[in-house]
């Protein structure tokens, strides 16, 4: 599980620092908590953000919004499956122009068999 979840927050900070841009000047933040028996961490940039009508795709197989050449799509396709077979989810909150916020969401405690 731990190398599962390394691919997830490696692509979260990857995601962020593209959304952010080369040569830009920008901050991610990163958070953590617990609540009601989950934790969580919580991936902030201050990038050019997710235009609405991408939002509810951004976790389908191969859409990305990147130039050819630039991105599978891939990456939150994975890390969404990851998560949610861990028994977790993902939230996202963004605004053109504000940056996004994704919040992955994990139960502290796991079964023996999801374990592996």
């Amino acid at each position: 599980m731990a190398s599962q979840l390394n691919q997830v927050f490696m692509n979260m900070l990857i995601n962020a620092s593209h959304a952010i841009g080369d040569g830009n000047h920008g901050k991610i933040t990163i958070r953590t908590g617990t609540e009601n028996g989950m934790v969580w961490v919580e991936f902030s940039d201050t990038g050019k953000g997710i235009a609405p009508e991408n939002l509810n795709r951004i976790f389908d197989p191969f859409f990305t919004t990147k130039p050819v050449g630039k991105g599978t799509g891939l990456g939150l396709s994975l890390s969404f499956g990851i998560i949610e077979k861990h028994h977790g989810r993902i939230e996202v909150e963004s605004e053109v122009g504000n940056g996004a916020t994704f919040r992955v969401w994990l139960p502290v405690r796991q079964s023996r068999e999801e374990k592996t």
